[in-house]
């Protein structure tokens, strides 16, 4: 069935990996959600069509609402299979009745609801669809046009569909390398599609679209009495008002509020469902907050449009506020900000100091190289798994800075002399000349054994007990998770050095102290984020290693005669200094 214009959402259901993923951009897309709505705001207000000059000889005409604020209004909520409605003498269809409803006042007696269970037609199960008609009218008026009391100006409706449709879940394709008859058979099982797109898979064929029930309609009557030009209504409003044509007033505003509808709400329908739950419910909002929720979801919009927002993160946001504690929500998006800081002067300062170093003295430059490699292999998961652009950017501009790191860390040449020329990488003579070199080499050399029978063993049990779409996917997935679970042990070569030259003065302790901040703040979250006990204790392996370098920088004193970062040695600066201070008193003396 061909799909309604602009309904291209799938059902998420959150895991652990988004909750993950959550922990680390949630502080960055909170703001940027607030700056675009803002913009939006302001774009509004300025960039709107501007009007025509007025003609001083006709009077601007300003339009007012229909109703009075406590006006008592009466409501009819119908059900049918048909857009349009007119079927008002149908009892089965009338779902609703309520009278005496005070229009634009925050009373109890203002909100009134309904849970119902509602018995789908065998058109509805298969792919059918369904509407919702509200009428109001003022109380004692009817809103059937055939009644002989019926008056245009005291009654008015909307529509909204309550079963919508969404892209049907795809099949499974991974598959057990290994031919694992069980798996084999699980492969063929309908997996639901993540953030609106198959994460996996490339898109085979047209798609095919089911419908999803909507479990609740929240029916808001918008408190508003701006009096609008006529020619000069917000381009946010606008297609929401409901005009009178006779008079050139409009109606109240109704709005169906699915701001807090999560997708994973939604009910699969077909031939299987026998009954369908159904919560109503109509009550007054305010003009700012209804104009809050559009310009959220209009920011929504605009980070899916960019590709720095999938479809499913948008609901795993509002899950925050739905379920989190308002407290610490707040001390968490205060901390995400905090985490942002510290990431921009981490990245700063590791530029500055591989840009101003002149000595490799006492520094690992195979741990720059194996960086490079553990940075290439995430970039090539990334591309192989269908991320958004945004993201591959990043990655790949950190792969780039990697790279960047080890023509400072080496010396690399362009061998030319074969049909297609080759990188030859040479150590530096600050590095080779001295112990640096010899510790590196055996730290490495212990390193890379442990390494290899982690990576191994990780892998076989990945191809054993996991499904994979191809080799190739098997092996950039299996060195990725090691990459992720075992990236902490590139800085133990460091740490090896440090202590076979007993000496730290080496290090850039600038950068290192931003990024022992961020792996605090990681600690908070590994604390507010649900994730499994295991990866909440894996977050406190980086704690280990900051705590040995803080130890080894309490346990060996600065030599100033070692090289620091910027290539000056300490006694050479106090022989500068010495020098200009012998220079000004001879000046003084003459």
């Amino acid at each position: 069935m061909a799909s309604p214009a602009g309904e291209t959402a799938a059902v998420v259901e959150g895991g652990d990996g988004q909750q993950q993923r959550q922990a680390g951009g949630f502080g960055q897309t909170i703001t940027g959600i607030i700056r675009i709505a803002v913009f939006c705001y302001f774009a509004s207000k300025f960039f709107s069509p501007k009007q025509k000059p007025a003609d001083p000889s006709k009077p601007t005409h300003l339009m007012s609402n229909l109703f009075q604020r406590g006006e008592p209004i009466d409501m009819w909520f119908y059900l049918s299979e048909h857009e349009k409605f007119n079927d008002f003498g149908n009892e089965g269809a009338r779902i609703w009745h309520e009278t005496n409803i005070p229009y634009a006042v925050w009373k109890p007696e203002s909100t009134r609801t309904l849970s119902m269970t509602y018995y789908p037609s065998e058109a509805l199960k298969n792919n059918g669809s369904l509407y919702a008609h509200v009428f109001f009218a003022r109380s004692g008026y009817p809103i059937d046009p055939s009644d002989p009391e019926y008056q245009p100006l005291n009654c008015f409706g909307r529509t909204h569909p309550v079963a919508t449709y969404l892209p049907k879940r795809k099949a499974d394709k991974k598959k057990s390398l290994l031919g694992n008859p069980k798996d084999s058979d699980e492969s063929h099982v309908e997996v639901e599609e993540v953030d609106g797109k198959d994460s996996d898979l490339k898109d085979e064929g047209p798609v095919e679209w089911v419908s999803y029930w909507k479990p609740n309609v929240t029916i808001n009557l918008v408190d508003d009495f701006t009096r609008y030009p006529q020619h000069g209504v917000p381009p946010n409003i606008y297609p929401y008002l409901l005009v009178e044509p006779s008079t050139i007033n409009y109606y109240p505003t109704v709005f169906f509020n699915e701001f807090w509808l999560l997708r994973d709400k939604l009910i699969l329908i077909n031939e299987t469902v026998s009954e369908l739950p159904l919560n109503l419910e109509v009550s007054p909002i305010s003009m700012t907050k209804w104009q809050l929720f559009q310009q959220i979801d209009q920011s929504f919009q605009i980070h899916r449009s960019y590709g720095s927002m999938l479809d499913g993160e948008s609901d795993e946001l509002k899950r925050v506020f739905l379920e989190g504690n308002p407290y610490l929500l707040g001390v968490t998006m205060f901390v995400s900000m905090l985490h942002s800081v510290f990431d921009f002067l981490a990245f700063k300062n590791d530029i500055q100091f591989w840009n101003k170093n002149k000595s490799m003295e006492g520094l690992s430059a195979k741990s720059v190289v194996l960086n490079f490699i553990c940075q290439f292999i995430i970039f090539l998961y990334l591309l192989d798994n269908d991320t958004s652009w945004m993201i591959l950017a990043s990655s790949g501009v950190g792969v780039c800075i990697e790279f960047w790191k080890i023509g400072k860390a080496m010396r690399i040449e362009v061998d030319r002399s074969g049909m297609i020329p080759r990188l030859r990488f040479h150590d530096r003579e600050s590095y080779a000349s001295n112990k640096t070199k010899e510790y590196d080499d055996i730290a490495i050399k212990f390193l890379s054994y442990v390494l290899l029978l982690l990576v191994v063993g990780f892998s076989i049990y990945s191809l054993a007990y996991e499904r994979h779409k191809s080799w190739y996917s098997w092996i950039l997935s299996s060195l990725t998770s090691c990459v992720y679970m075992f990236g902490f042990i590139m800085m133990c070569p460091q740490l090896f050095i440090n202590y076979k030259l007993k000496s730290v003065a080496h290090l850039p302790w600038r950068q290192m102290t931003y990024k022992f901040l961020n792996t605090i703040i990681d600690d908070l979250f590994a604390f507010v984020i649900k994730m499994p006990m295991l990866h909440r204790l894996s977050v406190f392996r980086d704690d280990v290693i900051f705590l040995i370098y803080l130890y080894q920088r309490w346990v060996y004193p600065v030599d100033k005669t070692r090289v620091n970062e910027f290539g000056f040695g300490g006694e050479d600066e106090s022989v500068d200094t010495k020098k200009i201070s012998d220079q000004e008193d001879d000046k003084k003396t003459n």
